[in-house]
């Protein structure tokens, strides 16, 4: 039998000891490595899955990000800050305010990145005065917009939908980017209707190119971007967009572009609210710190209804 004198003593000795907490569950991170496609250049892409996934049976919906490296590790961003995505995610999901959902981080390719993310239709759409003004502040080189959707569409989402437990169906299947990654994200939804259910274009570059244009050129991108929503994103029929922008830095030239868009949606049905969001953060820049601090107002309207 024990005595009580070693009983305390064995109690004191356990206090001794480092206290081992549960850890606490923040998903986990499955590396594709640089996936091959026949579309584009092999692109390294990260999934982030939310806690519980591993044992869990249940199926999740799926959020695809453009600028990978900048979404969760600053060891791998461009600008040694990052959207925090998971963090927000998980905030959101603890709360209870969205269902768990599941991470698509896609890199982009550095300097093609420009030709990969401008919307291939609104070079058509632009006079050839502004259009050969973009092509001389880029590189001259194509625009791959369409083949980087197909890789997302054709390549990327077929493995993913294979690989892991989604709901691949539109509803459950949202497209995220800022600046030219919210562009896009808007050809995104704009082009596969059946597979994007929601768009987030935050900070979205809507001058398309320099922002420093003369007021003649500007109205030709005003003019282009009406045509854009007449005759290319049409009626909402479903689908749900969040625009944002901040007052500081590139995003100060934002807000003339974003109010003709608002207004054009509207004009062909989309109502605000309902069927897109029009967010403006006074005193904010255009850069990933900002981006990360209203990512769960991002997420929460976006994925309200999962």
């Amino acid at each position: 039998m024990i005595g009580r004198r070693h009983l305390l003593g064995a109690t004191a000795l356990l206090a001794l000891l480092p206290h081992t907490a549960k850890a606490k569950d923040s998903g986990r991170f499955v590396d594709l490595g640089k996936v091959r496609s026949n579309y584009i250049a092999p692109t390294k892409v990260v999934i982030w899955l939310p806690p519980g996934y591993d044992n869990a049976r249940q199926r999740y919906g799926v959020v695809y990000m453009h600028d990978g490296q900048n979404l969760f590790d600053p060891k791998r961003s461009n600008f040694n800050k990052v959207w925090a995505a998971d963090q927000s995610a998980m905030r959101l999901i603890a709360a209870g305010k969205v269902k768990p959902f599941i991470i698509v981080g896609i890199d982009q390719p550095g300097e093609d990145r420009g030709r990969q993310y401008f919307p291939r239709v609104m070079a058509d759409l632009l006079s050839p005065a502004v259009r050969d003004k973009l092509t001389s502040q880029g590189n001259g080189k194509p625009i791959i917009s369409d083949e980087y959707l197909k890789f997302i569409v054709s390549e990327l989402k077929p493995h993913i939908d294979r690989k892991f437990r989604t709901k691949a169906d539109r509803k459950h299947t949202a497209i995220a980017g800022s600046s030219m990654g919210g562009l896009i994200s808007l050809y995104a939804v704009t082009r596969y209707t059946d597979i994007f259910g929601t768009a987030g274009a935050v900070s979205t570059h809507l001058p398309l190119g320099d922002p420093n244009w003369t007021a003649s050129e500007r109205e030709d991108i005003f003019a282009a971007w009406r045509a854009y929503a007449a005759k290319e994103l049409r009626k909402p029929a479903g689908r749900r967009i969040w625009f944002d922008h901040g007052t500081e830095t590139l995003d100060a030239f934002y807000e003339p572009y974003q109010q003709v868009l608002d207004a054009a949606l509207e004009a062909n049905g989309w109502v605000k609210g309902r069927d897109f969001s029009s967010r403006v953060y006074k005193g904010t820049p255009h850069e990933e710190n900002a981006w990360a601090a209203r990512l769960d107002d991002v997420f929460g309207w976006m994925l309200k209804g999962w």
